[in-house]
């Protein structure tokens, strides 16, 4: 059975109070988004409440992983076009100098190039050398007092749709350099991202087993 008593129409609230509490709820739901959703969400601190309370790095490691996917998702896509058309996509950056090649006329030529590629905030680039497999390149590169991300990684020729193998990969880095030994014929080389608020300058020297070395992004 029920027992409860039915509200009078006094009880109800009034509609300057629906009102209010309406507005209230209103104003909650901003200030909520802009202290607590958005730098936790995107880094985005208008008030700076979220970095005292230690949401804005929340915010920027998510922003970061985000960034460092896009690298892949663009190699990988990358890859497919090279591989069907031999086509390459090239941004707007700065190469500051052309490639300069040297090779002796034996019949495993050995060439050395060197490449200087300007570098804007969030951008990146890749360079590639077109290698047969066990054919090694000593590299050096450095970013001239600057930090990049890098992905040192190669591709295969008809690569399948997804393929990806990596040589290495760095957050923050000022140079690199080694010896790169390809796992099978096909392209080869390093994707560069500017993730500092700066314009950075890559300078790259390789010398070593390859036909032919090309920026493709």
């Amino acid at each position: 059975m029920f027992n409860s008593k039915q509200p009078s129409l006094d009880d109800l609230p009034t509609h300057q109070q629906l009102l209010r509490s309406t507005a209230l709820a209103f104003i909650s739901a901003i200030f909520l988004l802009v202290t607590v959703v958005m730098p936790a969400e995107f880094a985005i601190d208008i008030t700076g409440a979220g970095r005292l309370l230690g949401l804005t790095q929340v915010g920027e490691v998510k922003a970061q992983i985000k960034a460092e996917q896009e690298p892949e998702d663009a190699l990988k896509s990358g890859s497919e076009i090279a591989s069907s058309s031999e086509s390459v996509q090239v941004v707007p950056a700065t190469v500051i100098d052309t490639p300069v090649s040297v090779s002796d006329n034996s019949a495993l030529a050995i060439r050395r190039d060197q490449q200087v590629i300007e570098l804007k905030p969030n951008q990146g680039a890749e360079v590639k050398m077109q290698m047969q497999k066990g054919q090694t390149v000593k590299y050096y590169w450095t970013a001239n007092g600057g930090k990049v991300n890098y992905d040192a990684h190669g591709d295969p020729i008809n690569a399948p749709k997804g393929f990806y193998y990596g040589y290495g990969k760095g957050r923050s880095i000022g140079d690199d350099s080694g010896t790169l030994i390809a796992e099978f014929d096909g392209k080869h080389g390093w994707f560069w991202r500017n993730r500092s608020d700066k314009t950075v300058t890559i300078t790259l020297k390789t010398q070593g087993e390859y036909a032919n070395i090309k920026r493709v992004l």
